[in-house]
């Protein structure tokens, strides 16, 4: 047993007892062997596909070719493997196709991949948290439009925050969104550091932005969130989006 497994089993079983979780509706008939077993199968994946080739990824950086980014061949390997293991929807509700992995076992899970390739693991953990903010607050056609695609590794994700200027200034955001009205918005502005802003092992990349709807206030109250794909729903590539509302259900604007 490695020292991280041993930190891990430490931690989820002795510290944390996540047996325990069991107790619980969500996580009836789940137990110990389960956990380890996912445990396990993260510790083999990350060795696998995602440890050989850090020092490969880091000397033969991703390159900016015809019009996209192109990395090693390598990293969509390991996504694929990461995908086709369920590692992006286990935490998921079963009936979304998850296995309702308790979120402290995910979580140590992931740990094996961001020790063993932290650049190349930045790829999927980025997808879980965008795809995580599509279940908690995207409509229903949304989530059925891109969810499926996010579970099994056909759309990947991002955070488009940033903009060249803003800093740590989140209300100075430049980006804007304007009503098409039918539903969607354009959005018009630059965002910078967007990690997994583009590749090429994946069909689609939904991104979430951060941007201000047109006459909505200042400051960060009148910032909306919009995942807007790389390629539209009929196949074309544009800057349209679609909002995902506030936790509280309030629209700026």
């Amino acid at each position: 047993m490695s020292a991280l497994s041993r930190e891990l089993a430490f931690q989820l079983h002795e510290v944390l007892k996540v047996e325990t979780l069991s107790q619980r509706p969500r996580y009836e008939g789940q137990t110990r062997e389960d956990f380890d077993f996912i445990l396990s199968a993260a510790e083999r994946l990350s060795a696998d596909f995602f440890a050989p080739h850090y020092a490969k990824g880091d000397a033969e950086e991703p390159q900016f070719v015809e019009g996209g980014a192109r990395t090693i061949r390598e990293t969509g390997e390991a996504w694929k493997a990461f995908a086709e293991a369920g590692m992006l929807s286990a935490h998921w509700d079963a009936e979304e196709g998850g296995i309702q992995l308790p979120e402290p076992v995910f979580r140590a899970a992931m740990a094996y991949f961001f020790v063993a390739n932290t650049p190349t693991a930045g790829y999927p953990f980025l997808s879980i948290g965008a795809a995580n903010l599509l279940r908690e607050f995207g409509n229903d056609e949304l989530k059925a439009q891109y969810l499926p695609a996010m579970a099994d590794g056909r759309c990947a994700g991002t955070m488009a925050l940033t903009e060249p200027g803003q800093g740590s200034a989140l209300g100075d955001i430049k980006t804007v969104a304007i009503a098409a009205g039918d539903g969607t918005y354009r959005i018009s502005g630059q965002k910078m550091f967007i990690s997994g802003g583009d590749q090429a092992f994946t069909e689609n990349i939904a991104h979430m932005v951060l941007a201000r709807i047109k006459g909505a206030p200042a400051g960060v109250k009148g910032i909306s969130l919009f995942l807007v794909p790389k390629f539209l729903p009929d196949g074309d590539a544009g800057l349209s989006g679609a909002l995902l509302p506030r936790p509280t259900g309030h629209r700026s604007g």
